[in-house]
This record gives structure tokens, sequence and C-alpha cells, in this order.
């Protein structure tokens, strides 16, 4: 049994709904390369050993790097604001003087609105005076010069989804399943007033596909707010048990699974004046979405991406916002795999209606410049590599982050103007995140890469540098940790796969060391960037330091690196990936310091079904695997996802059923621990459930552990038990031919 002093795990006392950790290890004193006398006193610290806790626990708290938190540029000025370390007071300066001074503190906030608020929550700003602050159920307003603010409104506690409206001064939020309004004036308007708890209004539809992440939307001037609605009458209703109560209770959640019924989507849209709703549905199909809805600038319409149930033709569309009538399609987009629009179109002129789409129909996502008639004005980028999102137009520049041409591992920000000039705006590599002033003529620029924790700058709009404000410092400095090595394979279709390989602190190349393998490798994820950390969490730091390699390949499937690298996947799921995934483990075993004989894998979610597919489909390879929730079969999966790769299960039986691993469950090889979230909301139990069920009835032995009332992941203090689990796992059970 692995001695539990092994982890140096912290004591975790609860009180008052917070947590303390008691674990600072003392550091221990060496004698320095070039002794001293005894009078200096001198000693030199070794450094700190990282607790398993720890990495789990503070790695975005204190081993964050520093930086200028929360920058925002002041509106109308050359001021910039931003949070001081312990986010209790807001600090001032500008590009003339960049020495920061203190502007106001939440504690004096507190005292002039009488509020209770923690941190500048919210903050975003009216003008170059006053800003507003909110923490989901009040919002507020307060002005700098003279010291005064005022509660805007309060929401009741099961209010939800709050949107509000700065020019207006309104919030639009969810009770339950319906929409309310409550006015700046102070008065309440009831948008839905659906008793049926089949009809839900103003919250994301589509289980969050499709780039939704939210169901309400201001018009421009505040007059009319649209939102999504979605009808889950023919949608199966799935029970989760809450163990919490006195006997348990069954909580149901709607949950479309691939192949079966799903809910009906509309847009509903609501004029505050005339207190009348208009509804949209979709035009082509009862089950098929309404995606990605923007708002003219004129108030006057809504655009919105139709795409069918099948995932591979998309309509876009421009509805009437007074009649919900349709107006034009303006074009349309198809597949022979999918369609995914994932962003709203984007008005560059708050005068007219000519727009730019993303879209990804030459194999990367570029940008595309429209009329309002559906004519393309002009292709602004052609790219062979991602745009990934469109941040504003400003000064007749749209800004935007890409991977950029030198690695699809980095955040650059580009621009353009909308005659398709265009250029790069952050040079140095890495990851960006960028502000832009009021007037265009300062860009506030942080980014971070592999040699660099991270550094705040202001450039100008030719990308040279004004002033370095900061550069960033992490505590991690003080800590035993190893490194990590980015590389490159080549997939079977010639395709660049990119590698993270982390080593201990003290690696000897002469010595053998056993491997994790940590996994994701689906859709819409990356797993290795050019940032700190290149993307790891830092609990596999952690793993490295007691003796092993922590290895992970980013396969064919997954996201930046444009539609034929990702598409390969189609109606396939875990084929080619397991191909990239072997083409990794085929490596280790050609380095010499790699014992082949001891080699595990661990992932989550898409990971799980990855970490069981590869112990199964690839039985032997890996004498440990660790899945945490899993997909074990396509079929329980939610539609909106599932459909999208692998078609419906009528459709593409072969294939689901040589994605399942239910079919290969009989070739286990080694030792398998699944662990599910008990109300998991997003892979079902059921998919472990029923693979459990299989090995029983094959007579096979496996381990299984479940986390009571936790979702889809494990969050909170109970992450720290989580990766004990998972990593003493590995550890006791990936001992090779020697194994006991």
């Amino acid at each position: 049994m692995l001695k539990k002093i092994a982890f140096s795990l912290s004591l975790i006392v609860l009180g008052a709904g917070v947590f303390a950790q008691t674990d600072q290890i003392a550091p221990q004193e060496i004698v320095p390369s070039n002794p001293v006398s005894q009078e200096s006193n001198f000693f030199v610290a070794a450094p700190t050993e990282l607790t398993l806790s720890d990495a789990v626990m503070q790695q975005y708290r204190r081993f964050a790097p520093t930086g200028l938190n929360m920058f925002q540029w002041v509106p109308n000025s050359d001021c910039y604001a931003f949070l001081s370390e312990n986010y209790q007071t807001l600090m001032k300066a500008s590009v003339r003087n960049t020495e920061p001074r203190e502007w106001v503190t939440i504690q004096t906030v507190n005292s002039k609105l009488e509020s209770e608020l923690y941190w500048f929550s919210g903050l975003t700003w009216k003008d170059e005076n006053a800003f507003w602050l909110n923490d989901g159920q009040k919002f507020y307003e307060y002005n700098t010069v003279t010291e005064s603010g005022k509660l805007i409104h309060s929401l009741s506690d099961d209010s939800e989804n709050a949107t509000f409206h700065e020019a207006t001064g309104n919030v639009a939020y969810t009770r339950d399943n319906n929409v309310y309004v409550n006015s700046g004036e102070g008065f309440k308007i009831i948008v839905t007033d659906n008793a049926d708890k089949n009809i839900v209004s103003g919250q994301a539809i589509a289980r969050s596909e499709f780039g939704i992440t939210n169901g309400l939307f201001w018009s421009k001037d505040g007059g009319s707010i649209a939102y999504y609605q979605k009808d889950e009458t023919n949608v199966h209703d799935y029970p989760l048990l809450d163990n919490s109560k006195t006997p348990g209770e069954l909580t149901s959640i709607k949950y479309p699974m691939a192949g079966q019924t799903s809910e009906r989507a509309k847009v509903g849209i609501f004029n505050l004046t005339t207190r009348k709703t208009a509804l949209i549905q979709a035009q082509h199909g009862e089950e098929n979405y309404l995606t990605n809805l923007s708002w003219t600038p004129d108030n006057k319409y809504v655009v919105i991406a139709e795409v069918n149930r099948d995932q591979n033709h998309m309509w876009l569309h421009i509805f009437e916002a007074e009649s919900g009538k349709l107006v034009r399609t303006l074009f349309e987009e198809t597949s022979d795999k999918w369609v995914e629009p994932e962003h709203p179109a984007f008005f560059p002129n708050p005068g007219s209606n000519k727009f730019v789409w993303i879209s990804e129909r030459n194999g990367f996502n570029n940008l595309y410049y429209y009329d309002f008639e559906g004519n393309l004005i002009k292709q602004l980028t052609d790219h062979k590599f991602v745009v990934k999102d469109i941040m504003e137009y400003t000064a007749g520049r749209l800004y935007y982050t890409t991977t950029g041409e030198r690695s699809p591992l980095e955040t650059q920000v580009y621009f353009t103007d909308l005659k398709g000039k265009n250029g790069i705006l952050t040079r140095v590599k890495g990851t960006h995140r960028v502000q832009i002033s009021t007037d265009g003529n300062h860009i506030h620029d942080r980014f971070s890469n592999h040699d660099n924790p991270g550094e705040n700058w202001i450039i100008n709009k030719k990308g040279k540098i004004e002033k370095k404000l900061h550069v960033g410092t992490t505590e991690l400095n003080d800590y035993r940790i190893g490194t990590a090595e980015i590389s490159t394979l080549t997939a079977k279709d010639g395709s660049k796969l990119y590698t993270r390989m982390i080593k201990p602190s003290n690696f000897d190349p002469t010595k053998k060391y056993p491997v994790l393998v940590y996994v994701y490798g689906g859709p819409h994820a990356q797993l290795i960037t050019d940032s700190w950390l290149d993307g790891a969490s830092l609990w596999m730091y952690w793993m490295a330091e007691q003796g092993y390699i922590v290895y992970t390949v980013d396969n064919r499937g997954s996201a930046e690196r444009g539609f034929a690298f990702e598409s390969q996947i189609h109606r396939q799921l875990g084929t080619v990936e397991m191909e990239d995934q072997m083409s990794g483990v085929k490596y280790l075993k050609s380095l010499p310091y790699v014992d082949s004989d001891r080699l595990a894998v661990h992932g989550w979610s898409f990971g799980g079904f990855m970490t069981t597919s590869l112990m199964l489909r690839n039985a032997g390879t890996f004498n440990v695997g660790v899945a945490g929730g899993p997909v074990t079969d396509w079929k329980y999966y939610e539609i909106m996802y599932g459909e999208r790769y692998m078609d419906r299960p009528e459709e593409n039986p072969k294939g689901y059923e040589r994605a399942s691993l239910m079919t290969h469950a009989d070739k286990l090889e080694g030792d398998l621990l699944l662990i599910h979230g008990t109300v998991d909301d997003v892979v079902v139990m059921q998919h472990n459930l029923s693979l459990v069920q299989r090995f029983v009835e094959l007579g096979i032995q496996m381990d299984f552990f479940p986390y009571p009332m936790h979702k889809h992941n494990v969050r909170g203090k109970d992450r720290v038990h989580l990766m004990e689990k998972v990593l003493t796992y590995v550890l006791e059970n990936n001992q090779g031919s020697n194994k006991q």
C-alpha cells in the first residue's frame, strides 16, 4: 500500500463554508556549493515540495502569475484601471503616466452604497467617471467624482441569467422557466408566463452547443428583448438521485439521447413599449436548431443561423423583429460531414446592417463581409490557420484572435479593414489577450508563453511597445517542479501532432521511468498551448515528482487545426484518435529512459472514453487506466453533440457498435478504475453503470468509484480527493511485470 505521506496532503478544516489549508512544509537547509564561514550565518533554502493539495487548489490562486488584474480602459480617455493584488482597490494610471495610484476601494464603495460587495465584481464603465457593479443579484452604479451611487436592481435569490442593458438600466432575467424584466424606473415586466414546465424561455438551448452560452439578447437600444425558447415536451425525462434527502429523491432533467426526439426551438421577441411578443420558429424542420442570434444596429431585425438536425445544412436568416416574419435567407452552407456555426453575425458599423460572418467553408475559420441582401462584398481573410473570434471594430480596424501562421498552439491578435487589408498586431510568441482603448490608439497586451509566466504591455496600432507595465512572477519558482517539453509526431495521414512531456526535476536519462498518458482527444479542446505551463495542470508536475513522465498528445479531431484535421473523426469516434495516441505510445517506447512495461492512462469525459477505449481496443498496452465521466456508448449521449460526429444510431449502426465500449469489454487487461459523478447531467451515469454491468456479465473484475452529488466534474475541496484517488490508483497498480 502506498504510504499516505507521499502525497503531503493538506488538512482541510471546514467552517462557515470556507476551508483552510495547513500543509506548509518547512524548507530544508542545504550546504552551499561554496561554503562560507559560520559567522556569516548564510544558508540556502531548498525548493519547497509541491503538495498534491496545493497543485489542485492553488494553480489559479496562489500560483497564478502576477499581473494587472481585470485591466480595463477607461472610456473617452487614455487612462486605464485595474484591481490591486487582493482585488480590494481599483487602481488608475494612464498612457502618459503609468505610475498607478489608488482610485477607490471596495470598502469605500460599500460604505456609500450600503452594499456588501467583496470585490469589484461585474465592473463595467458607464463613462470616464462612473461604473456599474453587480454580484449577479444586485446591480449598482457608482460615481468616482461625487463618491456617490445607488442600488439599481435587487433580484430575488431564485433569479438567474441576469442580463443588464447599460443604456436603459433595464435588467432581464429568468426565474424558473420564464423571463422577466426589471426596468430602470423600478417596475417589473412579465415577458413570458408559461405554466407548462416543458416550455423553457430565456435560457441557453441546444445544450449549449453551436457557441450558445446564454438565452437573453437585448436590442441595441434596449427597446426589445429577444430570448431563446425550447419546447421539451417530447424529450425524455432522465432521473438523477438526490441522496442528500431522507429518503432520497429523484430529480428529473430533460436529456435528448441520440436518435430520440429532441427539443423544438423558437425565438421570442418582446417589445417593452407595446408589450407584444413575436415568435420565430425554424423554417426547415421543427427539430432544427436556431443558433447564433444577433440584432441589427437599427433594432429592426434579428439574424439567426438555422441548422438542420442532421447538422450538415445551415441557413442564415433575417427576421423582422416586430412581426417575427422571415424577411429573407441570406445564404446557405452545406457539408458532407457537418456545418457548425459558432459565432453570431458581427456588425462593424452602428449605422449599417452590413455584417461580418465567420465561416469554415474553405477549411479554416475566416472572415466574410456581407451586405444585407446576402451578397458577399469581400472575403476579408484567407488564412490557412484558424480565426478564433472577432474582438471589436474601432478606428477602421476589425480586430480578431487567431492561432496565427507560426503555430496552432498560439493565440495572436490580427486586424483587417473592410477592404481585406490585414496584418498582425501581436508578435511575441505565445498566448495573447488584448484590450483596445476607446480611440483605438492604444492596446493593452497581456501574454504568456512556454518561457514566460506573463507580461503586461501597452502597444500602439503598429504593435510597437509603448510601455512595459508589468513582468509577471510566480511562487512556483520557490517549488521543486520539473520541466515540460513540447514536440511533434507525424500522424498516419501526415498531419503534425503536438505533444507535451513533463519530466521530474531530478530527471536522469540513464534511468527508466514509468509514464502516465493524460488524454482528452475530442473536438473543441486543445490540451497543449504555447502559454505558461503549456496548458498543463499542476497535478501533472506533482505526478512527475513522484518519479513519472506525464505525456499528452493532441490527436486528430482536436481543436484549432482546421476542418480537415478535425473532421476525420466523423462517424468513427475513437478510431483515428486512438491511432494517434498509439503513435505517441510507439514514440515513448523508443525512448531509452521510458519503462515500456509501466504505462498508465487517464482522462475525463471524452478523455474517459479514450482512456477506456485504449484499455480495451489496445488491450495490454497500458497496465492501468483511470476513466472519469466516460462516454461508454454514443447512443446514450446527447443529440446535439453526438449526432454531429456520429450521425443517428440508425444511420450509422456499425460506427456506433465499433465505438461502443460494451463491444470490447471482454478484452480488458490490466487494472481499470471508472469514476462518475452521481448527478452528472452531461455524461449521465448510465454510461458507466452499463459498462460495469457488462463487465459483471463477463465475469471481469474492475473498479468503480462514485462521487455523490457531483455533476460532470468534481469541483471544490473534493477535487483533492478525486486526484488522490486517481493518482494513488496509478501509483499502486502500475508495477509492470513485477506487479504483485
